[in-house]
């Protein structure tokens, strides 16, 4: 499978300082957005109240000792094998430098044909060098279920069955949480070659908290762990970004997560239909978002004006996200909404149209 990082194919590939996201923009933040992946069922309720209650007053002990203890237990994994960071964005910025200092010239980095930007954009940053060949690659990258079609990655557990010293796979778990559908591709044994990305904003509905953390693999290069390390800055996580995490390693939150996982596949399931009802062709998805284009926007091809349609909804309350930067062009993601959003997105479709 190729990997093409040099064009914009990917979510930010317009330029280094280029990223590209949904969510609020010059206009505000829209009335129904379903351009970001957040739980369409948060935020928590207790989680807000954690936020509220934290003591910003003071710094947090900079080695996050109780933290990183509450979390390694959370996953029965040893403290020494959780890492840090400010955001999953911020993990992918300073894992690309790490992987790049620690493989030297010319290291290179695959990562699946459709993917989140940051993974390209950390990589230009860095100096890696896209690699056609997983195999050949220094650095890899995976994401299940993935973003943006929400679907398995294709040959996932031979790459991992194939890794060499030397390599590096990141799984980002980010979607995990919010799968409706389907199984993981990696076994326990599996994963525990892999780092595990995890970052529970989006599944807790609070995408404004940046916080995350990376579960290091079993027997992890111990240069690279240090590099990565000593590459973080001071106090990555601030007051709420550690009661975040805090409430995300507790049982009521997954309880409520289950909860949350029945109602999205009901909203799913209508959305979809309604979509459909519409003349919308619909890709398979796991998660909760999927990818989709509207009737006749895909047949129109180059006549169908993409921002100008998604400007209209735009000024319906309405905010999808443009799939092209993803190499997807004319499409779009749409996160699982409530039953009001839905239906103001039907109203909005029809008034666009």
């Amino acid at each position: 499978m190729s990997c093409t990082i040099e064009v914009p194919t990917t979510e930010g590939a317009t330029g280094l300082d280029s990223p590209l996201h949904g969510g609020p923009d010059a206009a505000g933040v829209p009335l129904h957005d379903l351009s970001t992946n957040a739980n369409g069922c948060g935020p928590w309720p207790r989680a807000l109240q954690a936020l509220a209650a934290a003591d910003a007053r003071h710094y947090p002990d900079p080695a996050y000792t109780a933290l990183a203890r509450l979390l390694a237990d959370w996953h029965a994994v040893a403290p020494a094998r959780i890492v840090l960071a400010a955001s999953a964005s911020e993990f992918i910025q300073r894992l690309s430098v790490a992987v790049a200092l620690q493989a030297g010239a010319p290291a290179r980095v695959w990562q699946p044909p459709h993917a989140y930007g940051d993974y390209a954009r950390a990589a230009r940053a860095a100096g890696l060098r896209p690699a056609a060949d997983a195999g050949a690659a220094a650095l890899l990258w995976a994401c299940e279920p993935s973003s943006p079609l929400g679907q398995a990655e294709p040959g996932l557990a031979a790459r991992v069955a194939a890794l060499r010293p030397g390599q590096t796979l990141v799984l980002d778990q980010a979607y995990e949480p919010l799968r409706l559908s389907g199984q993981p591709s990696l076994d326990a044994a599996a994963l525990a070659r892999v780092w595990r990305l995890i970052t529970p904003n989006k599944a807790l509905g609070l995408t404004g908290v940046r916080a995350a953390y990376a579960i290091a693999p079993v027997g992890a290069d111990a240069a690279l762990l240090a590099r990565l390390r000593a590459l973080a800055p001071s106090w990555p996580l601030g007051a709420h970004g550690v009661a975040l995490l805090q409430c995300w390693a507790s049982a009521p939150a997954h309880d409520w997560l289950a909860d949350c996982r029945a109602t999205l596949r009901r909203w799913k399931a209508r959305q979809i239909d309604a979509l459909a009802r519409l003349g919308w062709q619909i890709e398979p998805s796991d998660a909760n978002f999927f990818v989709a284009a509207c009737a006749g926007c895909a047949s129109a091809g180059g006549r169908f004006d993409m921002n100008s349609w998604l400007g209209g909804l735009r000024r319906h309350g309405i905010k999808l996200r443009d799939c092209a930067s993803f190499g997807l062009p004319g499409r779009v993601r749409l996160a699982v909404a409530a039953p009001a959003a839905q239906d103001a997105l039907v109203a909005a479709l029809g008034a666009s149209a």
